[in-house]
């Protein structure tokens, strides 16, 4: 199999907020590496790159957190689609975006693998687009839960993707989609 070359490449939220130490323990400490080879990757081969920035309360004062990481700043030309809630569709044009340049298969990245990427990666596959999450590429924080129990990052992270691959998406792996680019 290989990607073809109208496939995106979603980097959903690649904020400076998520290196705020207060958010606690996270998993995949070089997931901007590997969201950062795919961008180079992708740029190479001249495939659709979407940025996706969550600023919450657009009317509050700029704040350093909101910037999208260096890393995988976008390039001049590279869409920017700025969202309020957990789903990169709601109140952008994402939906039309792809439609219009005749995206269909969508890989996406970014943080976190329990929030935004989640709910993104579900409401794009019931849009009728066909998501990998690259696991590696993606990544959360550890949290309590309604019970009061610590719950570590990776197995936040673990059991997010349990719950989407084969149903909503295709998880796979940074050299895994390398490969698939290769054909």
């Amino acid at each position: 199999m290989k990607l073809t070359a109208n496939t995106g490449l979603l980097l959903i939220d690649v904020q400076n907020h998520f290196d705020d130490p207060s958010l606690g323990n996270r998993n995949n400490p070089h997931a901007e590496e590997n969201m950062a080879t795919l961008l180079h990757r992708w740029r190479e081969t001249n495939r659709p790159v979407i940025h996706i920035q969550h600023i919450s309360n657009p009317s509050l004062p700029h704040h350093p957190g909101r910037d999208i990481k260096d890393i995988v700043a976008p390039l001049p030309g590279e869409p920017v689609m700025v969202k309020n809630v957990n789903s990169a569709f709601i109140g952008t044009d994402l939906e039309r975006h792809l439609r219009e340049a005749g995206i269909e298969t969508l890989v996406i990245v970014g943080l976190t693998t329990d929030h935004c990427v989640s709910t993104t990666t579900r409401m794009a596959k019931n849009l009728g687009f066909t998501p990998y999450i690259v696991s590696d590429a993606t990544a959360t924080f550890e949290r309590v839960s309604f019970d009061g129990k610590q719950h570590a990052a990776e197995d936040i992270h673990r059991l997010a993707l349990v719950s989407l691959h084969e149903e909503f998406a295709t998880v796979i792996d940074t050299k895994g989609i390398l490969e698939l680019l290769e054909g």
